[in-house]
């Protein structure tokens, strides 16, 4: 028996020279299992939203000299400009003249000079084609220069994590936050909601507002593979209809095949309902944009000249454009808007004609010549809370008013003011509201932004 089991002995070890894998013969496992790691941390401001809004806040946060956390649920920073794929930004410029600038000004000027690409010759009036203003970037690089200057600003990123309870205390929020292996308290003094969706501000207990029916969401997308000049646009649109007639295609879903066709696809798609609010509904969304765009593509191959159409980029998920909005100390109306009132504390600008999409599509309203509407700082504050601001497309406005604060200057200029507010009200010990409007102004012009002034 005994030479016996010698006998494997020298065998198995003979096995493991031979092959090369003693480790497998040992049964090695990891050395410490899956767990979550528990944590409590401190900061003075916490920003929830990487994106347009939440880049700029923690960003002028930082710079402010205020400790601060930027929590992100995804795995770049940027929102809509990167991971929506809408690389266009804007309205900086109106009229002639700039009106948002600071922060966010300086991150798409960098990315355009890195890039060697031009920018729009704001000297021009735009006329009804407000999108030449607009300043085209390199998503992927403005990604990387957004997370340096976070990063340089001094703030702490967490990616992949969502918060899953926000609680007021005595001096602050207490958030805590779940990810892959982590389960995070952040207590904060000041939090700003950059979520987009007014998440963070639902959670915290405070009333939302949303439509019944909600604008269209977007899935952007690169085309090539074709020659413009040789196409039959009148025969592509009749069997495009065709197609439509017979339930193939969703007519509602490409509402112009042949601006499809010469914009090489970009921002053209509408999936009705879109909605990022939960997980299940951002996913709904992004698998209808997805397959939307599997049939477009599938039957543009079809046709005489585009045989060998390829699809060039695709963004990884849906941009959406409206979902909950906060119920603010001040609701901004369509009429505040196209008549460019000025407010006591207004802290940005915003330019963009009204911007409503449904299933037929949309029709700019411009505003009338020398308007520039303004951004009060109670717009960002939900009614009733203390220490609490949001920025973005969630402000306080009505539907129409929002479909052009949504944009994203606009939203760069709304972060800059509410990290701004909550830097002071830090340091003050004092709530956004209490800080003084000339101290506010003042810390925003040193950090570059365009502060409206009332006119007396």
């Amino acid at each position: 028996m005994t030479e016996k089991i010698k006998r494997r002995s020298a065998l198995a070890a003979l096995g493991s020279i031979s092959f090369g894998v003693p480790t497998i013969l040992k049964g090695e496992r990891l050395s410490v299992p899956y767990r979550v790691d528990k944590k409590t941390i401190k900061t003075e401001i916490l920003v929830i939203g990487g994106g347009t809004a939440g880049v700029v806040a923690a960003i002028q946060a930082g710079r402010a000299g205020r400790k601060t956390v930027l929590v992100e649920n995804g795995s770049q920073l940027g929102g809509v400009t990167t991971t929506g794929g809408v690389n266009f930004p804007g309205i900086f410029f109106a009229w002639g003249k700039q009106v948002i600038g600071g922060i966010g000004w300086e991150l798409v000027q960098e990315a355009v000079a890195m890039n060697d690409d031009p920018l729009p010759n704001v000297s021009v009036p735009h006329g009804r084609q407000h999108w030449r203003h607009q300043v085209r970037v390199n998503g992927q690089l403005y990604a990387l220069l957004a997370e340096e200057k976070v990063l340089d600003a001094g703030v702490e990123v967490r990616y992949y994590e969502t918060p899953v309870s926000i609680k007021p205390t005595k001096n602050g929020w207490q958030v805590t936050t779940i990810g892959k292996g982590t389960e995070t308290v952040i207590e904060t003094n000041q939090l700003i909601d950059c979520t987009g969706n007014a998440f963070a501000t639902a959670m915290a207990g405070f009333p939302v507002l949303r439509e019944a029916d909600t604008q269209p969401g977007t899935l952007q997308f690169r085309l090539s593979g074709y020659d413009l000049d040789t196409l039959d646009f009148k025969m592509i649109q009749s069997r495009y209809e065709e197609e439509v007639r017979k339930g193939n295609l969703v007519k509602k879903e490409f509402l112009n095949v042949a601006g499809l066709l010469r914009n090489y696809g970009d921002n053209v798609q509408h999936i009705a309902g879109a909605d990022s609010t939960t997980s299940e509904t951002h996913t709904s969304a992004n698998l209808r944009g997805r397959a939307s765009l599997m049939r477009m593509l599938r039957f543009l191959r079809t046709l005489p000249g585009l045989e060998k159409t390829r699809l060039q980029d695709v963004q990884n998920e849906i941009a959406v454009r409206e979902t909950f909005r906060i119920d603010g100390q001040y609701l901004i109306t369509h009429e505040d808007y196209v008549t460019g009132k000025v407010y006591d504390d207004a802290v940005s600008y915003s330019y963009y004609p009204i911007d409503l999409h449904d299933d037929k599509g949309v029709i700019p309203r411009h505003l009338v010549e020398g308007v520039v509407p303004t951004i009060p700082l109670r717009a960002l504050v939900p009614r009733g809370s203390r220490n609490f601001l949001v920025a973005g497309r969630c402000l306080s406005s009505d539907r129409l008013a929002n479909s052009a604060l949504r944009v994203q200057a606009s939203c760069m200029g709304m972060g800059q003011a509410a990290a701004a507010a909550a830097a002071l009200a830090c340091a003050s010990g004092k709530t956004p509201l209490e800080v003084p409007h000339a101290d506010l102004k003042n810390l925003l012009e040193t950090h570059g932004a365009i502060v409206p002034v009332k006119n007396t």
